[in-house]
């Protein structure tokens, strides 16, 4: 009673100083919106990536000389005949150059036929002579572009790797430093070069991971207008169900006001916002409304009592300050635990989170009902349809028909079926990408098709890269070293998920065939590390600066072996990286040397699906042993604790089994709004069973005590439930894949939310009668209504 007593003063104070309380609030919201205005809307790259992984500080070492995540890969494609073409090799050429003035470009990292990197080596009589194919001049006549074509043939660096097989496609690569990168400048320099030169018996395709990005930031004023767009349809639906203006902008400004306050204290603490986390920043804003909603409930059951709207307001507030603060402080934790992982978009994104869905505390459950006891008319309506008479009380009366009775218990089992059956297909959730392509954007979006057409022309365009850390300069010309290092890329040319693959290795025998006429015979490594230096140095004659740093280093003690691979799936990253792991642990490199594993955009792909894996049981975890302690804290009984679990533990393998039949992996972007799926499990079943224990404690009667709770707190969650489900279906239309699929994750969270409170929560309050909800009163309750 000192507890609900305390609530009581509370309530008194906010209404009896109801313009204290509005003004204070109102004025940081002022504040707070300044700063929110401020707020930085980017991506940054490294932020996206777990701190402290191996795989990582690999990357971060070497990307700048080996290739690094943020790779861009341009087909040129002749549409009649093959390359070997003035026109096309003229495109090939405008476009090498033109990527060197693209913002962030790595100078060293531009290869193509047109740049230096590709070199032709040829043999006569005065020596081995290496020198660009195509640069700086292009092929005069036809003899020259005849003399190309042969020289693209004999070389296996070029052939196969930068020429398809088949001679009618080019590929340009082109790699950006990470911290230079700005997505926006670079997509806008990207596409203006395909665009450009694309057409006139000419295609060109563009793929790599900075372009996610910069499509994502290309669609954020579609993304905005979806937004207005679901506002609007969530307004229109309060007013037609709610019925009155209050109903309308009070959740609205519920919603404002904690969006205010979360972005606002971001700017303050320099948090940026990733344009990708839009769909939590929605899915929070309908935690605010529906809060707000649920008070709005309870204000219109006080009145029907016959209370005058500042009491009813201050009873409202004391009736639902346990469970809305018990129902916010589980959402936040729930997201808050996403800190724990490692990459530091993840721990922005739960701070932003935990800070929003803690603002509704003040928004909803303080804001809200001190503006309600100055309703001055709280009987009128706008809306001239009783919605609530011809649909909502139809619906709740059939669903306290369904949990009421014998058929409570068929409600019970079917719910333990769904779970069982749900749990068992959520176990084909994939970690990562689960469809090849990128899952950002739909499979027939011109980003997916050039992607699938450069795959399956060239090797592949996603890149890895495993060093070879040699014990000292010149460890890249042993030969025991070299031989190791070309049975690694035969082993991996095996691998069905790796396309090819290159390294030092692939320059030396090239040069030993023509020392010897050309005989391939003699296209092998050399006998000591002496001649392969010699071998090295024949084929460096004439190469500028940087023109070896995708093979080694200056000093030939650090080396790459780099993959080229055709998806990013996660089953692909995993398969090969534990094929990888595994042939090296039973084929070390001679002496000190050692493989280090890994980077490139598959190799970051890897250490992201692995802390992924590695922390998603832990946060499920932590997150139930969160609301086990609350609830039981909130209820002082342990019984409290386990009530909730199956159905946080329900709404989790729903999800995950809706994830694993729609090809939705569990990433880096599909996380943050999984974890809030934990605290959508079980908010609405805090409202019903408060109300169900408060309507006992007046009754004594149970099936009288569950009705009564489904027409008030069911009530609001069949507004709220069927407002915010209609709503975030509208997001289906999005141009980005991710952003639909969240919006049908939401629509899944939210009907599963309500269905669970409205129909297996009574159910199982009328089986097992807990006695945290009827004290000891529950037995002798029990009887009665089976008398009648």
């Amino acid at each position: 009673m000192q507890q609900v007593s305390r609530v009581e003063r509370f309530a008194a104070f906010c209404v009896v100083h109801r313009n204290v309380v509005t003004a204070l609030i109102l004025a940081l919201t002022v504040v707070f919106g300044y700063f929110a205005a401020h707020v930085e809307i980017r991506t940054i790259f490294h932020d996206l990536l777990p701190k402290g992984h191996p795989f990582i500080e690999i990357n971060d070492k070497y990307n700048e000389r080996f290739g690094g995540p943020n790779i861009v890969s341009i087909m040129v494609e002749a549409e009649q005949g093959d390359i070997f073409q003035p026109k096309v090799l003229q495109r090939i050429k405008q476009i090498t150059d033109d990527l060197y003035l693209v913002p962030a470009i790595n100078q060293f990292q531009v290869v193509s036929l047109a740049s230096r990197k590709l070199r032709s080596i040829n043999s006569s009589t005065e020596g081995i002579e290496t020198k660009p194919m195509m640069w700086p001049e292009l092929p005069k006549n036809q003899q020259e572009i005849d003399s190309l074509r042969e020289q693209v043939l004999a070389n296996p660096l070029v052939y196969g790797r930068y020429v398809s097989p088949d001679l009618r496609s080019a590929l340009v690569t082109a790699d950006f430093i990470d911290r230079l990168i700005d997505y926006e400048k670079l997509y806008d320099g990207i596409m203006h070069i395909a665009e450009k030169y694309n057409g006139d018996g000419v295609r060109v395709r563009v793929v790599g991971e900075p372009l996610l990005t910069g499509w994502v930031v290309h669609f954020l004023p579609e993304t905005f207008h979806l937004f207005l767009l679901t506002i609007a349809i969530m307004a229109a639906l309060l007013f037609v169900t709610v019925r009155t203006w209050r109903g309308v902008l009070l959740p609205m400004l519920a919603g404002v006001v904690s969006a205010l306050w979360a972005l606002g204290i971001a700017s303050l603490f320099k948090v940026n916002f990733d344009p990708l986390i839009i769909v939590v920043a929605f899915l929070v804003t309908a935690r605010a409304i529906s809060h707000a909603v649920q008070m709005l409930a309870a204000f219109d059951d006080e009145l029907e009592r016959g209370y005058a709207p500042r009491d009813a307001a201050a009873k409202a507030l004391v009736a639902l300050f346990r469970p809305g603060m018990l129902g916010v402080v589980v959402d936040a934790v729930a997201v808050a635990i996403v800190a724990a992982m490692p990459m530091p978009l993840l721990q922005k994104t739960a701070f932003v989170g935990a800070v929003w869905l803690g603002t509704i505390a003040v928004s909803a459950m303080v804001l809200v009902p001190t503006l309600l006891s100055w309703v001055t008319k709280p009987h009128a309506t706008a809306f001239p349809v009783d919605t609530n008479r011809w649909l909502l009380r139809p619906l709740l009366n059939l669903c306290g028909a369904l949990v009421l009775g014998r058929r409570s218990v068929a409600v019970v089992v079917i719910g333990l079926l769904v779970l069982l059956g749900s749990g068992y297909y959520a176990t084909r959730v994939t970690v990562g990408d689960a469809l090849p392509g990128t899952p950002l954007l739909w499979p027939d979006h011109p980003y997916n098709v050039d992607a699938k057409a450069i795959n399956d022309t060239f090797q592949g365009s996603d890149q890895m890269f495993v060093v070879v850390d040699g014990e000292g300069p010149n460890a890249m010309k042993e030969p025991e070293l070299l031989t190791n290092i070309d049975n690694f890329q035969r082993y991996l040319e095996t691998q069905p998920q790796i396309g090819g693959t290159v390294s030092v290795v692939d320059l030396i025998g090239p040069v030993n065939a023509n020392l010897h006429e050309g005989n391939r015979r003699f296209e092998e490594l050399g006998p000591t590390a002496d001649i392969n230096g010699e071998l090295l140095f024949m084929y460096m004659q004439g190469a500028d600066p940087g023109d070896m740093d995708r093979f080694v280093d200056t000093d030939f003690k650090d080396g790459a072996v780099t993959m080229f691979f055709r998806d990013h799936k996660g089953d692909t990253i995993r398969t090969a990286v534990s094929r990888i792991e595994e042939y090296i642990d039973n084929h070390p490199l001679p002496g000190n040397s050692q493989y280090k594993l890994a980077g490139g955009l598959v190799g970051v792909l890897a250490a992201v699906n692995e802390e992924v894996f590695a922390r998603q049981v832990e946060s499920i975890a932590l997150a139930l042993l969160t609301l086990f302690v609350l609830s039981a804290i909130a209820y002082r009984s342990t019984v409290a604790g386990l009530f909730y679990m199956p159905l946080v533990v329900m709404s989790n393998t729903i999800t995950f089994a809706f994830m694993a039949w729609k090809g939705i992996g569990m990433n880096i972007n599909t996380l943050p709004v999984a974890a809030l799926g934990i605290g959508l499990g079980v908010d609405y079943a805090f409202y019903v069973v408060d109300g169900v224990k408060e309507r006992f404690e007046e009754t004594g009667d149970v099936m009288a005590s569950i009705r009564g709770s489904l027409l008030t707190a069911g009530r609001g969650v069949l507004i709220t439930g069927g407002t915010m489900i209609a709503a975030v279906l509208v997001w289906y239309a999005s141009s980005l894949k991710f952003q639909a699929e969240m919006g049908l994750l939401m629509a899944l969270w939210l009907s599963v939310s309500a269905v669970t409170s409205l129909l297996l929560i009574p159910a199982m309050i009328y089986v097992f009668r807990p006695a945290f909800v009827f004290g000891n009163g529950a037995s002798h309750a029990a009887v009665k209504p089976a008398a009648a």
